[in-house]
């Protein structure tokens, strides 16, 4: 079976046993900010190892909290019909724009998204005045981010990637059962955040996706919450759900 989730951020409890019952032949999806490659520290390498233990295999997407400097360092290979990066034997990055076959489920994967806890904006780390700068947005407990450190702009995708996501849905005519990515397209995002988050060039693209694709199911995360947005859309946070039982529409079903 097919499992999806929300944001980890590098906290893998609720995939434990207590919590999740996962077995050989499962697959568990993150939509985004998956956070097990980011450090390299200690704790990450124990979650990481966990991970790796578990008798499910993990999937993800990226989301806006990635350190896309270590992950670029994972070789590209093909599996299941689309590019990922292998990071263990059981654990995999679906990259962008991609389409794969998983347990007789087509998916189309789109991660990224724009952060939204930057108001204070990217401090550039040679920069002369960056110890200063920093303690003072400390001090006033504002919401920044380090280029390269803590933040990648990288986390929009290039045209490259968006182009190439749109070749791969035509070679299946835009057909596909299952969504995932880790914002919403800009009109579902209206919805769920009442208008509050700007429309970016990823929840544009992601509108057109939703206006090209005949689809079942559309999965995403980013904003910290678990609903059902209408028929179609489905927002996770913390929450487990079984692909089938919303591909069959029981729109209920959360573990």
């Amino acid at each position: 079976m097919v499992y999806v989730t929300g944001d980890t951020h590098g906290e893998f409890e609720r995939l434990g046993s207590k919590h999740f019952s996962g077995g050989p032949g499962d697959y568990l999806i993150v939509c985004g900010d998956f956070g097990g490659i980011w450090d390299d520290s200690n704790r990450e390498k124990y979650w990481r190892k966990w991970l790796s233990q578990k008798p499910f295999t993990t999937l993800f997407i990226d989301g806006n909290h990635e350190n896309y400097d270590r992950l670029s360092a994972y070789p590209v290979t093909e599996w299941h019909g689309g590019k990922v990066q292998r990071i263990a034997d059981n654990i995999f990055h679906l990259m962008r724009g991609q389409v794969f076959e998983i347990d007789g489920v087509r998916f189309f994967t789109f991660g990224g998204a724009s952060s939204h806890d930057i108001d204070a904006g990217i401090l550039e780390p040679d920069d002369p005045d960056f110890v200063t700068k920093r303690k003072r947005l400390d001090r006033e407990k504002a919401l920044y981010r380090v280029n390269r450190v803590s933040w990648w702009a990288e986390e929009l995708p290039s045209e490259e990637q968006q182009e190439e996501g749109l070749r791969n849905l035509e070679k299946y005519q835009y057909q596909v059962d299952c969504i995932l990515s880790h914002c919403a397209p800009s009109s579902v995002q209206d919805i769920v955040s009442r208008g509050f988050y700007r429309h970016d060039r990823l929840t544009d693209y992601l509108d057109r996706v939703k206006e090209l694709c005949d689809f079942k199911v559309w999965f995403f995360g980013h904003y910290h919450a678990n609903e059902r947005i209408g028929k179609k859309f489905v927002l996770l946070y913390d929450k487990i759900a079984a692909l089938a039982d919303f591909l069959c529409d029981d729109s209920s079903v959360f573990s």
